[in-house]
């Protein structure tokens, strides 16, 4: 007794809990939102207007005002609550107990013989020879003997479509995603300084062990065959009493003047006319 008791005093606290309250369909789905009309206007409301008011008012959306604490009004008329948005396709082919029942197989169509393709070239030759040159002539020719090329001659000439792999995908691959991984390791710089370092080695091992074509034939009579004796230049001859003979006339006034005069004299060397250079400028 005393279980039964506890039993039925759960059942009746039970009872006396506010169960949740549970959304209904309107509230889950609200119905679509339609243009105001003069009943909606309250009141207070930013659209209450004096005078004659029309329900034409209300559709404009240059003169509806946005009330406070909704969403602006569009003014656009939505269809029933019975509307289905989309596109509806009934089916012709009569859905699944049809699928089920039997099985709906095309009728082959039947194929027309396939048309010979016209030999021109044989055409215009034999019009040619038959003295055949205006475009007139050529056409009542090509009428009435009209010739066409073989089966296997056309099969020559058109090209077969290129047998394709089954599983062969049809389309332009997808870009591969970034790797931004990479990017903030940067992993491309350090990929592309071994690059140049790689690169700079095999230069140095190349010219290293490159091989000089011209020092492998200098033999030692290649060398002498090139060598040339050093000739010694005898002094010129003077006379007796011209020598250690010192100037007689000094027109400089100390040997920093004569030097300096003597270093202008060689810069405009290139520039003077005359045996000794000391003429005019060859350009003016």
């Amino acid at each position: 007794m005393p279980e039964a008791t506890a039993a039925c005093r759960e059942i009746t606290q039970w009872k006396k809990k506010k169960q949740p309250a549970r959304s209904t369909v309107s509230q889950i789905c609200p119905p679509p939102r339609r243009p105001l009309t003069v009943a909606d206007i309250r009141p207070g409301m930013e659209n209450e207007r004096l005078g004659v008011v029309r329900d034409s008012m209300f559709q404009n959306p240059l003169i509806v005002k946005a009330e406070l604490g909704k969403p602006r009004e569009r003014s656009y008329s939505l269809p029933g609550i019975n509307f289905n948005y989309g596109l509806y396709i009934r089916g012709t082919d009569g859905g699944v107990p049809a699928a089920l029942g039997h099985w709906n197989v095309f009728k082959q169509q039947p194929t027309c013989p396939q048309e010979l393709t016209r030999n021109y070239i044989a055409m215009n030759r034999g019009a040619l020879k038959a003295g055949l040159t205006t475009a007139r002539e050529n056409f009542l020719y090509r009428r009435l003997s009209d010739i066409r090329i073989n089966d296997q001659e056309d099969r020559h000439t058109k090209k077969e479509q290129p047998s394709l792999p089954p599983n062969m995908t049809f389309g332009i691959p997808s870009r591969p995603s970034t790797p931004f991984f990479d990017l903030l390791q940067h992993r491309y710089q350090q990929l592309w300084v071994q690059e140049q370092k790689a690169a700079q080695k095999a230069i140095k091992m190349e010219k290293k062990h490159k091989v000089i074509l011209g020092k492998l034939y200098e033999t030692r009579s290649c060398q002498l065959r090139k060598y040339k004796p050093p000739v010694k230049l005898d002094a010129l001859w003077h006379m007796p009493h011209f020598q250690k003979v010192g100037r007689h006339l000094d027109t400089f006034p100390t040997e920093a003047d004569r030097q300096r005069a003597l270093k202008a004299h060689r810069e405009e060397y290139a520039v003077r006319q005359g045996a000794l250079r000391m003429g005019n400028y060859t350009h003016p």
